[in-house]
């Protein structure tokens, strides 16, 4: 397993877990970022990334897409 922030643009990856505080976990299932949920990285730049998430376009930080590992 390794983070989201190792998947390049363009690549679709399935989250395996979900790591952080409940608040971390609970605050991400509800942008869509669930276990065996897949996600496709739209962008990157500088470590923060753009995702698809299901319907929706999705920005994140990088140490909220560390917590995600696939």
């Amino acid at each position: 397993m390794v983070p989201l922030t190792m998947a390049k643009p363009g690549e679709t990856v399935t989250i395996r877990k979900i790591t952080g505080k409940d608040e971390v976990r609970q605050h991400l299932a509800e942008l869509g970022f669930v276990v065996d949920g897949v996600v496709t990285v739209v962008s990157e730049l500088a470590g923060n990334l753009i995702l698809q998430v299901k319907d929706s376009r999705v920005a994140l930080d990088k140490t909220m897409a560390n917590r995600i590992m696939i």
